[in-house]
């Protein structure tokens, strides 16, 4: 952990005289310095890796990048050597399930209660943040309500480590949807792991009690259970234009801007289009696009977040030879969809829906989007510049700039030559304080 004592420097106090010593120790304590140096840093918007790395952190800020590095005996700066290894800022993951642990998702749901899997999720923030990322948007506690509010303070308060949080509560679904409790026995009344909203004015009252409860934005299921077969990629669509449209314009009407919108579980046309025509803020998984879609996603910068780590981890897992080679071919038409998204200049995010696989091991879905058609250097600006922007930290995280929170982290490699090298986090530091060295 970083050392929290504040230093007066002794040039300070001569430069002034000693006469103004109570009038110093009436201020604010002075900050800490933190100098971080390592053998490379990662400059995110222009794509180049640059020698040597060294950043400035004074407080919870970066203060200074690159150049000499301030002498310590005239700033009591704390000097963290990382050597062989490459600053960047910390990762950002715009789909994650806190709430959700490797095992029968639908049982855990119903099995557990929302006090034990409020420990747990406390615990996935925390491998989360150990994994190298310091920012993320939890997609739906899945039936844990708004508990997901309770791990976020606690995260802001310091009493438990864990990433930057947007949090969304339940999602919402209509009757008999896509997490409705569907194969489960009608007369034991199993919950929905969703909120139910039939038309555009449930959806409305909906969004309000999240919001009163503690949501930061609003997570919409909009399309149902996906089949895929012969090669034809088909899904249901739940919602309208028009009720999608009144979940927008009220998420808007709460003045939170990015970060605070409307994003949708879409897999595929007419609903990924639907979504897209109402103005959402993202659209998850996105297997299948449209031309006419892809080409509004571009003209409105509405973000794709393709989940590739979760398809995998389903094929690699899957109960039968028979499940294992449906789940491997429907990988294989999302990567086919996503190269010709890539080439329609649809803008991306990166998204992992980490939960029903380890949490803290989700860089994988940078690999995979490298693997399947983008540059390392293309991934990088999505997962950190365009992942800053969906949750609404623009300017604020995303790279290593001078008034920039000091959420920093330090891989082994490479990432621009290796993108694996974001799997090999050696170091971790998120607002200022250090939980990873």
């Amino acid at each position: 952990m970083t050392n929290n004592m504040a230093f007066v420097p002794a040039s300070l106090l001569l430069a002034c005289g000693f006469g103004c010593t109570a009038a110093l120790s009436q201020q604010e304590p002075v900050k800490p310095v933190t100098v971080l140096k390592a053998a490379r840093m990662l400059d995110v918007e222009s794509g180049r890796v640059v020698s040597p790395g060294l950043v400035v952190v004074t407080g919870n800020r970066i203060t200074a990048v690159g150049g000499a590095p301030p002498s310590p005996a005239a700033t009591a700066a704390q000097v963290i050597d990382l050597g062989d290894t490459t600053l960047m800022p910390g990762m950002i993951d715009a789909h994650v399930h806190l709430f959700l642990h490797p095992g029968a998702e639908d049982l855990q749901t119903v099995e557990e209660s929302v006090p034990q899997r409020t420990l747990i999720a406390m615990d996935a923030a925390r491998l989360d943040l150990m994994g190298g990322f310091t920012a993320e948007r939890d997609m739906g506690t899945e039936g844990a309500g708004s508990a997901d509010t309770a791990v976020r303070e606690a995260i802001r308060s310091g009493l438990f480590p864990g990433p930057r949080m947007r949090m969304s509560g339940n999602a919402i679904d209509i009757l008999g949807g896509h997490e409705d409790a569907n194969r489960f026995n009608p007369a034991q009344h199993v919950l929905s792991n969703a909120d139910y909203a039939n038309s555009a004015e449930q959806i409305v009252a909906v969004i309000r009690e999240q919001r009163k409860q503690g949501a930061d934005f609003t997570k919409v299921y909009e399309t149902g259970p996906d089949t895929f077969y012969g090669g034809v990629f088909k899904t249901p669509y739940q919602y309208t234009v028009a009720e999608l449209q009144a979940a927008v314009a009220e998420a808007a009407r709460f003045g939170g801007g990015p970060g605070h919108g409307v994003a949708v579980h879409a897999t595929g046309e007419p609903g990924t289009g639907f979504a897209v025509a109402a103005g959402v803020a993202s659209v998850d998984h996105a297997y299948q696009l449209s031309d006419a879609t892809m080409q509004a996603m571009k003209q409105k910068g509405i973000f794709a977040v393709p989940t590739f780590a979760i398809a995998e981890y389903f094929a690699d897992h899957a109960t039968s030879p028979a499940v294992a080679g449906r789940e491997r071919a429907e990988l294989a038409y999302h990567a086919a969809e996503f190269k010709k998204q890539l080439a329609a200049g649809v803008p991306m995010a990166v998204g992992s829906d980490v939960g029903p696989f380890p949490h803290g091991t989700q860089a994988r879905e940078l690999e995979l989007m490298v693997k399947y058609g983008m540059s390392p250097a293309e991934c990088l600006r999505a997962d950190l510049l365009n992942g800053a922007k969906l949750l609404g930290w623009d300017g604020q995280i995303g790279e290593l700039k001078p008034g920039y929170y000091a959420d920093v982290i330090a891989v082994q490699g490479d990432p621009l030559q290796n993108i694996s090298a974001v799997t090999r986090v050696a170091f971790v530091m998120k607002d200022g304080v250090v939980y990873k060295h």
